[in-house]
């Protein structure tokens, strides 16, 4: 009977687009709706996964090498788009650790998205600021993905979180930041990576998908 639904609404939603509301306790009252055929995951002002969300993720992996990208790191798991991608487009099958603050988030990326723990797949529910400064490893690619509907945290904008970053990034590895930025915060976030650039060095994309700001990281080997 579900799986009937489903394609009921699927149908329609090429017609019109076909939405329902679920309170989160961080990001307030998100939107799951289906449109054109796909479902979509949004704030109340923004895409959180799955639409151009995905497209802006999507284009930042594509300005980077994957072939030795053996453990990724995300910090702000959404509805999982990217783990979507990464697994669909780029046919990535090692091993991705997600972290995420709001626990009910965790719940419908499960039961609206059909992403879930496995072999491949670690979703801890923590602060990423938290996480950041207590976990013990290194990451081939870094995706910081961390909205609050359209703002990043103050805290993830200083130049404290990103140098914590760059100590958990492998030799060679990448940081892709998603970021929708004011044009104060742009130059504060460029003063933070010049400080920072002994160790890596960054492009920054402006109006990505018409909207955000891309800022993308790779650590230089040591000499």
């Amino acid at each position: 009977m579900r799986q009937l639904t489903t394609f009921f609404i699927k149908c329609i939603s090429y017609l019109y687009p076909v939405t329902k509301k679920l309170p989160t306790e961080l990001n307030g009252t998100v939107e799951i709706t289906w449109h054109n055929g796909k479902k979509l995951l949004d704030s109340r002002n923004t895409n959180y996964s799955y639409g151009s969300l995905q497209r802006i993720l999507k284009f930042g992996l594509e300005q980077i090498d994957l072939q030795n990208v053996k453990e990724v790191l995300l910090l702000g798991l959404g509805g999982g788009s990217v783990i979507e991608t990464l697994r669909n487009d780029y046919h990535y099958q090692y091993k991705i650790t997600a972290v995420e603050m709001d626990r009910k988030v965790i719940e419908i990326c499960n039961t609206e998205f059909g992403i879930s723990p496995n072999d491949f797949l670690e979703i801890i529910h923590d602060d990423a600021f938290h996480f950041v400064n207590h976990v013990q490893n290194f990451y081939d690619l870094v995706i910081i993905d961390l909205f609050i509907d359209k703002k990043v945290p103050e805290q993830f904008l200083t130049n404290e979180f990103l140098k914590k970053m760059e100590s958990l990034t492998a030799p060679s590895g990448f940081i892709i930041f998603n970021a929708s930025l004011t044009p104060a915060e742009i130059n504060s976030t460029q003063s933070a990576t010049a400080v920072s650039n002994t160790k890596m060095s960054y492009q920054t994309f402006h109006l990505v998908e018409g909207t955000n700001t891309l800022i993308i990281g790779q650590k230089k080997l040591q000499d």
